[in-house]
């Protein structure tokens, strides 16, 4: 059983974008790469079919904390894990769940040893512990496992940071031993991600990231950014984390963003990167598309008869009009926030895409300055 395997193909001369080639056992990432989220295991309004022939989708997400609940382990390993559950045979990556859990205020309480919470579905109580977290994970069966961790909230002081920091290393320590104690259950390579943590404190950061370096994993990830701190600082912890972090592996920017989120991560080293705005925005009428940001409810599109994008990375781009999903929105017709969804994971795979043409070609830096002022202006 083979396992992770990172190729970096080339670095940018004008800054440290990276293409790089993720061979897992189900198939091949090309990065930088945008991952469309699955949280229950499936991708809100979108088909698999349209996953991987339309949009292109070499990797997508599923949550622990959401697949834990519902369907539950006992359907996942009956059906052979969430692969074959939902049909998509490409590389998975499953978060721990860690947010999900964190975010329900009043409804958990940490110690040491774990989280304990109740369902948001039915109010049951469970505890999540770092062993208990990569055994479900075993169980659901993604290429790629997240390490459980505690997720500072954005705002916290130093000394909160601080103790959330070394608890998050704590508990990555408890993740390893039970990951090394265990196999996978369907035959193919599990990988474990790291997570460095340290809010937007450098020093915290820099300890994060060399504690998480020190551990040789196949992958390493970023989280607690874009939590409401502003860009720029956004933009500092990622440099300064990527510059400790081991060039040889991938880089997983969590929950991040944008379209010039992503260009200028790019930029700074990152690799790979997931958040719901493509489809949480899409059904809610914002189109992403490569001449700026549309909303599709405004009265200037009723009767706006050209394709969605004429020249659109989606087949839904040159079948409907601006017109006719203006119309689906107002009218409330379900099919608005499929063909909204799609295009915006489309356009955003595209942009990885091109982001990676780029950057093999070395003049990543000067396309990446045109294409945010591009891509964000409002239409």
């Amino acid at each position: 059983m083979s396992g992770l395997k990172f190729e970096l193909q080339h670095t940018d001369s004008s800054c440290a974008a990276r293409a790089g080639r993720i061979t897992t056992g189900h198939g091949v990432i090309e990065t930088p790469i945008f991952m469309p989220v699955g949280t229950v295991g499936s991708v809100k309004a979108v088909h698999v079919p349209e996953l991987k022939d339309d949009i292109k989708a070499q990797i997508i997400l599923g949550n622990t904390y959401h697949l834990y609940l519902r369907p539950g382990l006992d359907v996942l390993e009956k059906a052979g894990g969430l692969h074959r559950f939902n049909s998509f045979d490409r590389p998975m990556l499953t978060d721990s769940g860690g947010f999900q859990v964190f975010s329900l205020t009043g409804l958990r309480k940490m110690t040491e040893e774990g989280v304990t919470f109740q369902s948001h579905i039915d109010g049951s109580r469970h505890l999540f512990t770092p062993e208990r977290v990569m055994d479900i994970e075993r169980s659901i069966g993604a290429d790629i496992m997240m390490a459980f961790d505690e997720c500072c909230p954005g705002t916290a002081d130093y000394s909160y940071a601080k103790k959330s920091m070394q608890r998050t290393h704590r508990w990555l320590d408890r993740c390893i031993q039970r990951f090394d104690e265990t196999e996978p259950k369907y035959g193919y390579h599990q990988a474990l991600f790291p997570i460095v943590q340290g809010c937007t404190y450098r020093d915290l950061r820099t300890e994060s990231a060399e504690y998480i370096a020190s551990k040789g994993a196949e992958g390493n990830a970023i989280g607690g950014l874009a939590v409401g701190e502003p860009a720029p600082v956004m933009y500092e912890m990622i440099e300064l984390v990527n510059g400790i972090l081991p060039k040889d592996r991938p880089r997983y920017l969590m929950g991040v963003g944008t379209p010039e989120n992503i260009l200028e991560g790019i930029g700074l080293g990152v690799d790979m990167f997931d958040c719901v705005m493509p489809t949480r925005n899409g059904r809610n009428a914002m189109l992403f598309t490569k001449d700026g940001i549309i909303n599709i409810r405004n009265k200037k599109w009723e009767d706006a008869f050209e394709p969605i994008e004429s020249d659109g990375a989606s087949y839904v781009d040159t079948l409907y009009t601006k017109a006719y999903l203006h119309h689906l929105f107002k009218a409330k017709e379900y099919l608005a926030l499929q063909i909204a969804s799609v295009h915006n994971l489309a356009f955003y795979l595209w942009l990885v895409g091109e982001a990676r043409k780029h950057i093999l070609a070395d003049d990543y830096h000067a396309w990446k300055d045109i294409m945010v002022k591009r891509v964000m202006q409002r239409i």
